[in-house]
C-alpha cells in the first residue's frame, strides 16, 4: 500500500511519520501540509517527497493518513474518497455531525476502506478487554473519568506542563468534550451498546464535562472528561459494574509508534477483504453525533 501523510504539526511527527516509515508492509510516499517548509521539513527527514499540491499526492498514492484539525480532516478526507484513497484518520471525525456525515458518504460512494485511530482500540492490551467485555453479558453501570491537564495553569497563567499539543487552537476551542470524549466513547460503546440518548450534560471547573449515557445494552454510564485537571488528578480509568463483577480497562504499555502501526494494519486488512473495521467513518460519525448532542445540552 502506497500511503501519504497529510498534515505536519506534533501528532504527525511523532505518530503518523514514524509509523509509516517504519512500517514493512506500506510504502510512505511524502508529505503534504498546509505550511509547505514544515512538510518539507518532515518529508526531509523521512526521504520521502514533500508536496505542494495535495492533488498531486492523492494521484500517486492507495491512501492517506490524516494528522490535522477535525475539520480541516473531514473536508481533505471527502476530497480523498471521491479520488478512490483509502482513510486513516483521527479522532474526532469532524466536531459538526453533517462534516462527518460527508466522509461516510464519500467513502460508501467509492468503496474506499476507512479507518479512525481511537487510540485504546489498537492496544494489544486494551482492545483484548474491550472485546472481552463487550462478549459479557449483564453489565449494569460504568464509569469512565479521562483527565488530563493540557490546561491547567501553571505559573504566570501558562499551561501547567509541556505538552506540544497546548498550543492546539482546535483544543482551545472545542476542549475536553471534543477532544478526549471520542476516547470514552471508543471503549464505552462496542462494551455497552449504542447511546440511546445523552440523558443528561454538565459543565464542571475549567472545561471539565460531566455526562450521563443511556444505553442500548440496558446499562447506564457516566463520564467525566477534562484538559483542566490538575497534574496530581490526571489520568483515565473506565469501570464497568454488573452481574460479572467489576472490570477496570487495563493500562495499555505499547508506544504510540506501535499502536498506530496496528492502525495501518487494520487499513490494509479493510482495503484487501472489502470488510469494514469495527473504527470506520460510520462509527466516527456516530460518536459525533453522540457528543454534538452532549455540546447542545451543554449550551441550553
Amino acid at each position: 500500500m502506497r500511503i501519504g501523510l497529510l498534515g505536519t504539526g506534533p501528532w504527525a511527527r511523532m505518530a503518523h511519520a514514524p509509523a509509516l516509515a517504519g512500517h514493512d508492509a506500506v510504502d510512505f510516499v511524502g508529505v503534504w501540509g498546509r505550511r509547505p517548509d514544515a512538510a518539507k521539513e518532515l518529508a526531509d527527514h523521512y526521504g520521502v517527497r514533500a508536496y505542494d499540491d495535495v492533488d498531486a499526492l492523492l494521484a500517486e498514492v492507495d491512501a492517506v493518513a490524516v494528522a490535522l484539525p477535525p475539520d480541516v480532516q473531514a473536508e481533505l478526507a471527502v476530497r480523498a474518497a471521491r479520488a478512490g484513497r483509502h482513510l486513516l484518520l483521527d479522532k474526532p471525525l469532524a466536531v459538526a455531525p453533517e462534516r462527518a456525515r460527508a466522509v461516510v458518504e464519500a467513502a460508501g460512494e467509492t468503496g474506499v476502506a476507512s479507518v479512525v485511530f481511537f487510540t485504546t482500540r489498537f492496544g494489544a492490551d486494551t482492545e483484548s478487554w474491550i472485546t472481552e467485555q463487550a462478549g459479557t453479558d449483564g453489565w449494569f453501570t460504568a464509569r469512565a473519568q479521562w483527565l488530563a491537564a493540557l490546561f491547567a495553569p501553571g505559573s504566570g497563567g501558562r499551561p501547567a506542563g509541556d505538552s506540544p499539543f497546548a498550543a492546539s487552537p482546535w483544543r482551545r476551542e472545542n476542549g475536553a468534550l471534543w477532544d478526549i470524549g471520542p476516547h470514552a466513547l471508543s471503549v464505552l460503546l462496542p462494551v455497552l451498546g449504542d447511546a440511546r440518548r445523552v440523558a443528561a450534560a454538565a459543565p464542571g471547573p475549567g472545561d471539565t464535562v460531566h455526562l450521563v449515557l443511556d444505553h442500548t445494552g440496558g446499562a447506564s454510564s457516566t463520564v467525566t472528561l477534562s484538559l483542566t485537571a490538575p497534574p496530581e488528578a490526571a489520568g483515565a480509568t473506565v469501570e464497568l459494574r454488573g452481574s460479572a463483577g467489576v472490570a477496570v480497562l487495563p493500562d495499555g504499555d505499547e508506544g504510540i509508534v506501535q499502536t498506530l502501526a496496528r492502525a495501518v494494519d487494520a487499513l490494509r486488512e479493510a482495503a484487501d477483504t472489502g470488510r469494514p473495521h469495527a473504527c470506520d467513518a460510520a462509527f466516527a460519525l456516530r460518536v459525533t453525533e453522540i457528543l454534538a448532542e452532549a455540546e447542545a445540552l451543554l449550551g441550553s
